[in-house]
């Protein structure tokens, strides 16, 4: 399965850490935070990546390459930052198949995998790591609502007045239906193609998506103090594991 990572985004509530490299690039624990989420793909099978970059791209092209651990390494330039949906269309082309799709700034310490069965599967379009939150955060993410069966049946992008506190963690495997309903995606009040605009359009349109539940944890570095906390659980977790080891 081909892994798409968008790391075109400017970081501008990073600053200063990406006064001069994008987000993608700002270190956490030792490591660029694209490289933690490189690390996991291949992890998971990823037998090619699809880079999404702008901002700054040469940063990325050239610490990264044309390959990493041994997969190779497509890159698409999203040259306006007009949203996900937007971002998505960039690698039309490159994907023919079922397909993960991950944020390039998101930290994860999570069951990742459950998600890329649950697409291997054939039972759904698509599938997606939720989780639950504080209600008063809910609004900063795409919120989900579910069935009894764990389908998700709607999506809201940031609502001002949550529907619940389930939301959309920033990764998912997707069918290549979910071009079709990029391609339909119309601006939002934000002026941009949100991809849970195009989530919504599939599920109107009788598709299959199916939440899995977080089980772990993970960071949305959105801002320096999100850096700090990713780097926090990071380091904790390799102390864990260094104990175990010793025992």
């Amino acid at each position: 399965m081909k892994a798409v990572v968008l790391a075109a985004g400017e970081g501008t509530r990073l600053r200063p850490l990406t006064e001069d490299k994008p987000k993608g690039m700002v270190e956490v624990d030792g490591k660029p935070i694209l490289t933690h989420c490189l690390d996991q793909l291949v992890d998971l099978g990823a037998e090619e990546f699809v880079l999404v970059v702008g901002y700054l791209k040469e940063e990325v092209i050239d610490h990264f390459g044309d390959e990493y651990r041994g997969v190779p390494i497509t890159y698409t330039h999203q040259r306006e930052q007009k949203g996900l949906a937007h971002a998505l269309l960039t690698v039309e082309q490159h994907i023919d198949d079922d397909f993960m799709l991950i944020l390039g700034d998101n930290i994860f310490q999570a069951n990742l995998e459950d998600v890329v069965r649950r697409q291997e599967e054939e039972r759904a379009d698509a599938a997606f790591l939720v989780e639950e939150v504080p209600w008063e955060e809910a609004s900063r993410y795409g919120v989900c609502d579910t069935n009894k069966y764990g389908e998700i049946t709607d999506v809201v992008e940031k609502p001002e007045e949550p529907p619940s506190n389930l939301v959309m963690t920033g990764f998912y495997t997707f069918s290549p239906a979910i071009f079709n309903a990029c391609h339909l995606v119309q601006p939002s009040n934000r002026g941009e193609y949100e991809i849970s605009e195009a989530i919504d359009l599939l599920i109107q349109s009788g598709r299959t998506i199916d939440a899995i539940g977080l089980n772990g944890w993970r960071i949305d570095v959105g801002y320096p103090e999100d850096r700090d906390e990713a780097e926090r659980r990071l380091q904790s977790a390799e102390g864990d594991v260094a104990e175990a080891t010793s025992d």
